[in-house]
This record gives C-alpha cells, sequence and structure tokens, in this order.
C-alpha cells in the first residue's frame, strides 16, 4: 500500500508541474498562436492583425483548430514523457 499512495503523490506532483509547463502551437507562419499548460488547458490565443483584416471567418476557424491541435499533441508529449519518467522510477523492473 505504501507504493501505491507514494505513485497516486507523485501522479499529483507531476500535474501541478504540468500547469506549469507552457506549449506553442500554431499555424499559418504564427498568423495564429495558441498556448496551452502540459496538462491541455488553453491559457492564450493570439491572432494576428493582418489575418483579422482579411475578415475570412472560415480560414481563421480552420487555422485556430490546426493551431489548437498542434498545441493539444505538444501538450500530450509532454505530459506522457513526464508520467512515464516518473513511472520508470517508481516501478523499476516493469520494463519501463
Amino acid at each position: 500500500m505504501g507504493k501505491l499512495r507514494k505513485m497516486q503523490q507523485q501522479t499529483e506532483k507531476i500535474k501541478k508541474r504540468l500547469d506549469t509547463i507552457s506549449v506553442e502551437g500554431e499555424a499559418e507562419n504564427g498568423l495564429i498562436k495558441v498556448v496551452a499548460t502540459a496538462n491541455k488547458k488553453i491559457t492564450s490565443i493570439t491572432i494576428d492583425d493582418r489575418l483579422m483584416s482579411e475578415g475570412d471567418k472560415e480560414q481563421i476557424e480552420d487555422l485556430m483548430m490546426v493551431a489548437i491541435n498542434k498545441a493539444i499533441e505538444k501538450a500530450e508529449n509532454v505530459s506522457n514523457a513526464e508520467m512515464a519518467g516518473a513511472a520508470k522510477g517508481m516501478l523499476p523492473g516493469f520494463g519501463m
């Protein structure tokens, strides 16, 4: 039971740390930038004024999806790496 408790504490510690790690996804050479935490919480969205002045709503929506998906993918990669590192330290001998 002690190991399970320790793993739970380590997992909570990692989740808190993931809130402090930022990742960025962008589309169309940075015309849209999305910043998220490694816990996949969007913290900011920036749309370049040039894109806004064009007024193409459909293009902006498409680019937003691209940038958000890139940010989420990066966040997932960071999260998985952090969790795998913790698991390796907590579960030696399990091939992790």
